[in-house]
């Protein structure tokens, strides 16, 4: 996940209209039907730590693992905000979901915002659910999202002009992808341009994302060899059927 290095500072700013509330509500909402006793949870790329904070503010015990420093920094940065009710019921650590061990088990792993889908290869997968079961208690459930194959074919990626700004900076985000159908793979290629507000300095970042867009048999056969069990699917946020014009699809799975 070392290509959010670059723009980790200016991360939420970029994603300042996701709503992480109402996401945290719709995580909240599966455990209540798949995990009603869970109270610990792991997320696993954990970013600037936004969705464990809304987490927490609705009782869970977080721990979130992150690869990238600068986005540990900027999310101790987040923390350091938090009233000592949230920041207590958080504790992040900088590691790689493939191969993190925590020596606990948790009611739940999450690995939110397309986190598996960074991961490309079949070893890469295989060694992220690994993790996961490795870190859940018999009977605790997974819930990811990815890039839903199905969709990606259907309605293929375009390029995309993201323009915003703060009180003291505009950025202009165009994404290019460029699709590899043989592999399952799209290389979304950004150009982020940052301009201090006031001035003409113009600031340039260039950031290669690969993401593996995934069906739903490939996932439950590693979800299978992992030992675990794919349990539901759908539409993240909708919760509607998993289909040709639906991107984003969360999938739960318990631990045998």
């Amino acid at each position: 996940m070392s290509v959010f290095n670059a723009y980790a500072q200016y991360y939420d700013l970029l994603y300042q209209d996701k709503d992480y509330a109402q996401e945290a509500d719709f995580i909240h909402q599966l455990l209540k039907t798949h995990a009603p006793a869970a109270q610990h949870l792991l997320e696993l790329g954990s970013g600037t730590g936004r969705h464990a904070e809304y987490l927490a503010e609705r009782g869970y015990q977080v721990t979130g693992v992150e690869r990238s420093e600068e986005m540990l920094a900027r999310c101790s940065e987040r923390q350091d905000a938090q009233s000592s009710q949230i920041a207590q019921r958080l504790n992040f650590f900088q590691g790689d979901l493939r191969q993190v061990r925590l020596e606990q088990t948790f009611d739940c792993v999450l690995s939110l915002f397309h986190v598996i889908s960074y991961q490309t290869s079949n070893a890469d997968l295989t060694a992220a659910f690994t993790t996961v079961a490795q870190h859940l208690k018999p009977g605790g459930v997974f819930i990811f999202d990815v890039w839903y194959g199905p969709a990606v074919l259907h309605d293929q990626p375009q390029v995309r002009v993201k323009r915003l700004q703060n009180e003291a900076l505009a950025i202009t985000r165009i994404a290019e992808p460029v699709l590899h159908p043989n592999d399952n793979i799209v290389d979304v290629n950004y150009q982020v341009l940052l301009q201090p507000l006031g001035t003409d300095t113009w600031q340039e970042l260039r950031e290669l994302h690969r993401m593996r867009y995934l069906f739903k048999p490939e996932l439950e056969l590693l979800l299978h060899q992992a030992g675990m069990d794919l349990v539901t699917c759908g539409e993240w946020m909708s919760d509607r059927p998993a289909g040709l014009d639906t991107w984003g699809v969360y999938f739960v799975a318990v631990k045998s």
